[in-house]
């Protein structure tokens, strides 16, 4: 009980975000904000940064078992180089702007992001999905990405916009994103324990949740196996909406 905050009300609160960033993991990637969001009401803003990111490392090696044969590994290698540039871009932008200027500022580009897809998707129709091959917009996402996993775990949602412009099927999206994930989260550890963010405590903690991750999933995995492509795809968009919805309040 101590681990997941002391009360009942957190344990639930961090019982319902570790079923989110399962199901966001294995299904629509964009939600996992709302589970950086749930943290962050329970836990100090700097402290839930290390927390959320020790069960996001858990909920992307559930993904990564469930896709683990279906990364686009062009895709990934196209925008790792671009993530460490954000990340740099978004340890400054963390020293100058408070906690709430930059969630909303997150959740406004967001929200641009996703009306562009929609632009883009009613101009070009399945032209768009050549886009992920120019190394412009690879790059704008690589960075983007960065920017926004480093400023406030808020990253599934842009890379999710990216693979939706890219036109790929569903299955090779999830597996994309979830490979990509766990290398960028890993490599946030070292930074996260440098700064003196993450503790043993924040390990334990995720271990305690690992249960209801597995289970939100499994349940992500289900609605990927039974929705259509089209589905999924208004989904995403959705996802992504929301997430940036919940970053502007």
């Amino acid at each position: 009980m101590d681990l997941l905050g002391g009360t009942v009300p957190a344990v639930l609160a961090m019982g319902a975000a570790a079923l989110v960033v399962g199901y966001s993991k294995t299904a629509l990637g964009g939600l996992g904000v709302v589970a950086v969001a749930i943290f962050a009401t329970v836990l100090p803003a700097k402290q839930s940064t290390a927390a959320i990111l020790a069960v996001l490392i858990v909920g992307d090696l559930v993904a990564v078992w469930h896709y683990r044969r279906d990364a686009d590994w062009a895709i990934v290698r196209r925008l790792l180089p671009a993530v460490l540039p954000g990340l740099a871009i978004g340890s400054v932008f963390l020293g100058v702007v408070d906690d709430t200027t930059l969630r909303r500022t997150i959740g406004a580009i967001l929200l641009v992001l996703v009306l562009l897809q929609l632009v883009v998707k009613w101009r070009a129709g399945e032209e768009s999905s050549s886009l992920h091959e120019r190394r412009g917009p690879a790059w704008a996402a690589g960075s983007a990405v960065g920017f926004a996993t480093m400023t406030a775990n808020a990253a599934g949602a842009v890379m999710t916009l990216y693979l939706s412009a890219a036109g790929i099927d569903k299955r090779r999206f999830v597996g994309t994103n979830a490979w990509f994930f766990l290398i960028v989260n890993l490599v946030k550890v070292p930074f996260s324990v440098g700064l003196g963010l993450m503790h043993w405590r924040d390990v334990g903690r995720a271990g305690v949740l690992a249960p209801l991750v597995l289970l939100g999933g499994l349940l992500g995995y289900a609605t990927v196996r039974r929705i259509s492509q089209r589905g999924f795809d208004v989904a995403v968009l959705v996802a992504s909406a929301v997430a940036a919805v919940a970053l502007l309040v």
